[in-house]
């Protein structure tokens, strides 16, 4: 058994097609400038028609592989975080195991909204410490076809992208997840939805199309049960490792809204500058955000070993979840 695990490798991937906000502003007749101001987002990525969420994921999980160095047979488990699987039967992660040619490692769909790449990191940390074999963890969604453009609150919101993270066994107990703390919060289970689909609400024939499209009943309400249990957990996890918010290198919030991680990092007394931010140009992939964002920050600086790293979302369920991770 290992004492620990590691970060091996990052990859990230976005679909082709860049949507700037005017063009969702004309549509939903905003005035310019109206998304930025709420949410921090200049732009997203939107899939094609022909694109597939095994297919996302998979470019990000060979990032993360080709990054890692290893032999694609040291994998011992893939676990896929995401909301919008090619279908609902069968799950989408063996599919990207077998076109990532991961040969026999297990493979399973994670649905934890929002928090889903947290709940598979740390999974995965167990398992690579309990076995020793090195795991990949993708979160990757295709949130635009699940938008209900009327509807203002989610439109301009959500995008896709795939992020993926490689780790391995180590023992250096200095490095990997120092630190956890999950929560939920059934309460606030109606807030964010899509309604249609599961088995409460099956699809037939007359059901109305917007029942099967995402939908924020109340977006205040969101945002301050969001910032509330992101604080705490971030603060709980920091316990568990022992250490204070600045003996952090670095903040990689769950990519929501800028105004929800600007509040979190005010509450955990985070300087600004350590807040790792890709919402402008990327929106909010849900689960996806995390892991593109670790990625994309180790492309422009990369991650020293030593560095102690905050991860923190909340979301749909509503659930969440923090961990301090040492590279």
């Amino acid at each position: 058994m290992s004492r620990s695990s590691r970060i091996l490798g990052l990859g990230h991937h976005a679909p082709a097609r860049k949507v700037e906000n005017p063009e969702i502003e004309d549509r939903l007749g905003l005035e310019p400038g109206w998304i930025e101001r709420r949410t921090g987002i200049r732009s997203r990525f939107w899939a094609a028609d022909e694109d597939t969420l095994s297919a996302l994921a998979a470019h990000a999980g060979d990032m993360a592989l080709t990054n890692a160095g290893i032999d694609r047979g040291d994998i011992g488990l893939l676990l896929l975080a995401t909301s919008t699987p090619d279908h609902l039967l069968p799950p989408s992660a063996p599919l990207v195991a077998h076109r990532l040619g991961l040969g026999r490692a297990g493979a399973i769909d994670l649905t934890g909204a929002c928090a889903g790449f947290i709940y598979a990191l740390m999974f995965a940390d167990g398992f690579t410490r309990l076995h020793g074999r090195a795991a990949l963890v993708i979160a990757a969604n295709i949130l635009s076809r699940r938008i209900n453009p009327a509807e203002r609150a989610s439109a301009v919101l959500f995008a896709d992208a795939a992020g993926a993270v490689v780790i391995g066994s180590c023992d250096d107990t200095d490095r990997g997840i120092l630190g956890a703390s999950v929560d939920s919060d059934g309460s606030g289970y109606g807030l964010i939805q899509i309604p249609a689909g599961g088995s409460n609400t099956p699809f037939h024939g007359d059901l109305d199309l917007e029942q099967t499209r995402m939908t924020i009943t109340d977006g205040r309400e969101v945002f301050s049960k969001a910032v509330e249990m992101m604080t705490a957990c971030s603060r709980d996890a920091l316990t568990a490792a022992r250490l204070r918010p600045q003996d952090l290198d670095r903040f990689v919030p769950h990519q929501a809204n800028a105004r929800i991680f600007e509040a979190v990092g005010g509450n955990l007394g985070i300087a600004d500058h350590s807040i790792v931010k890709t919402i402008a140009e990327y929106g909010n992939s849900s689960a996806a955000t995390i892991p593109l964002s670790l990625s994309l920050a180790h492309r422009a600086q990369p991650f020293r070993p030593g560095e102690k790293v905050l991860l923190a979302a909340a979301g749909a369920g509503l659930s969440g979840g923090a961990l301090v991770v040492g590279i």
